[in-house]
């Protein structure tokens, strides 16, 4: 009796520590000195948005304002940065409705971040969403 509860005591602690787990509290700078004296940008779009999702089962996850934590058992998506994958997405409709971007001087302003999770006994899933301003300079 006593090597059976060793072992799922070694089992258990074996699934926990090869669990899952991800953070995205991104705490970025932009650091940018722009001239704006002169009518020298547009607008190019306004309220651009990207998102990315990860899933998990036997977990629990969080988000509040610009981070998103989560942490599981079994994982039932590869991605982990969130915030990153949530840009490229923003990037991609960007493209999808006003062209492509590389070659242009473009840049991101008003860049709002915001999270969300959802935890039910079994399932967990956290969403970070990416929405932005597109300005074009010339």
């Amino acid at each position: 009796m006593k090597n059976i509860s060793l072992t799922v005591l070694l089992v258990a602690s074996g699934l926990f520590l090869s669990s899952c787990s991800s953070t995205g509290v991104t705490a970025s700078s932009h650091i940018t000195n722009v001239q704006l004296g002169a009518p020298n940008f547009r607008i190019v779009s306004t309220n651009v948005s990207g998102e990315a999702s990860s899933r998990a089962l036997f977990g629990v996850s969080y988000g509040l304002g610009m981070a998103a934590t989560q942490f599981a058992l079994i994982p039932l998506d590869d991605e982990r940065t969130l915030y990153k994958a949530a840009i490229s997405a923003l990037w991609t409709r960007f493209e999808t409705e006003n062209g492509v971007a590389e070659g242009r001087k473009l840049a991101l302003v008003n860049v709002r971040y915001d999270s969300e999770s959802i935890n039910t006994f079994f399932y967990t899933k956290v969403t970070t969403v990416v929405v932005a301003d597109v300005v074009e300079f010339e």
